[in-house]
């Protein structure tokens, strides 16, 4: 099998793993288009190391500087041109790893086109789940999940009756503070958050993994890509990132999916499902781990994750005011501006705020996105 893709996002940390992925398949993945924010010079040399046609500068100041390094190729930029990027005819597949809701439009843009999508970017079902995965039903577009939580529920599901789920269990590292103290967290510094037991994500990602805020997305991002309700999905503190997550079905038989803590075997069951394929990645030993640890997330100490519940349960735009405002505390914690502890204060204050439209459209989600970051800017 080989495929031609489109890889939104190129420069992050998802991006940088794909294309690492990419040269382990010796050719058998194309790079036809790429796109990054403001990285010029490493989607410079992404383009010309894949032989890609197109690319998309985000930063429209930097876009000169990347039409002149990269003579024969398309050279797109700003917002339409992620969109652009995403529907390049010579791409069968779209990888979406553009963080936060800038990833929505060009999803959904590629889905109309018929590309099938591969998505790491959460925010995007956070955001509009309800939209997204109704407008891929009705192209019958498959959407591959890339997040390792996600990604190890879906091939738990493989060849199972989706009706007989009883429960999915998102498994959870517990992030950099899982044994910190409640009263140590308030001083806790952007680089202690920063340092991450098993995984290696971006800045973004990796604070929230800290506040279990990223295992609420991850709740708000299942319910819409396998169909089942908020309180069906549980989260459990497993601190080896060895499972990766579980489903529990009908008949009380639990099934997981194990590996390493490496984003790059996701990532490759993405591109190549439903094949399978050595490329040399690294392979857990069952030895090494001995055993298998569990426990229940502390609801007091992660407030967030409470939070991110209750924005699955009531549905609509609750959960886009919820993320906007936890992009924006979290970049102020990384700046310096907020405690770490100030982070979910400032998320609650905005979603208790907020009178929630259910069912919106993707302009009343912009709206809402666009009203709350404004808002907390001030």
């Amino acid at each position: 099998m080989s495929k031609s893709i489109a890889l939104l996002g190129s420069c992050g940390s998802i991006g940088t793993q794909v294309a690492d992925v990419v040269r382990r398949l010796g050719g058998r993945i194309k790079i036809a288009s790429l796109a990054t924010h403001s990285n010029a010079d490493m989607l410079i040399a992404q383009a010309k190391e894949f032989g890609s046609a197109t690319v998309c500068i985000g930063d429209e100041s930097k876009l000169n500087y990347v039409r002149e390094s990269l003579p024969g190729v398309k050279v797109l930029g700003g917002k339409e041109g992620f969109r652009e990027a995403a529907v390049a005819e010579d791409c069968d597949e779209v990888i979406i790893s553009v963080a936060g809701t800038p990833g929505l439009q060009p999803t959904l843009d590629a889905i109309e086109a018929g590309k099938e999508i591969a998505l790491a970017s959460k925010e995007v079902l956070v955001a509009a789940g309800h939209i997204v995965m109704k407008a891929a039903r009705d192209k019958g577009v498959p959407i591959l999940p890339i997040d390792s939580e996600h990604s190890a529920i879906f091939q738990c599901l493989n060849g199972e009756d989706p009706k007989t789920i009883e429960k999915i269990l998102l498994t959870a590292s517990g992030g950099a503070f899982r044994d910190t103290p409640k009263e140590v967290l308030e001083n806790v510094t952007a680089e202690e958050a920063l340092a991450h037991p098993t995984w290696k994500m971006g800045k973004k990602v990796t604070v929230d993994s800290a506040t279990l805020m990223n295992k609420g997305l991850e709740i708000i991002e299942a319910k819409h890509l396998f169909g089942v309700a908020g309180d069906k999905i549980e989260v459990y503190i497993h601190p080896t990132s060895t499972v990766h997550s579980m489903v529990e079905f009908a008949d009380g038989a639990i099934i997981a999916q194990l590996g390493m803590p490496d984003m790059r075997l996701p990532i490759q069951y993405a591109l190549l499902y439903p094949e399978r394929a050595d490329t040399n990645l690294p392979r857990l030993n069952l030895f090494d781990v001995a055993r298998l640890e569990f426990s229940k997330p502390d609801y007091d100490r992660f407030p967030c994750l409470a939070l991110a519940k209750e924005a699955a349960k009531v549905g609509g735009t609750l959960a886009v005011v919820m993320n906007a405002a936890d992009e924006v505390a979290v970049s102020k914690f990384l700046a310096g501006e907020i405690k770490f502890t100030d982070i979910p204060k400032i998320v609650e204050a905005a979603m208790s705020g907020h009178n929630t439209i259910h069912n919106p459209t993707i302009d009343e989600i912009y709206a809402v996105d666009g009203e709350t970051r404004r808002s907390l800017a001030q």
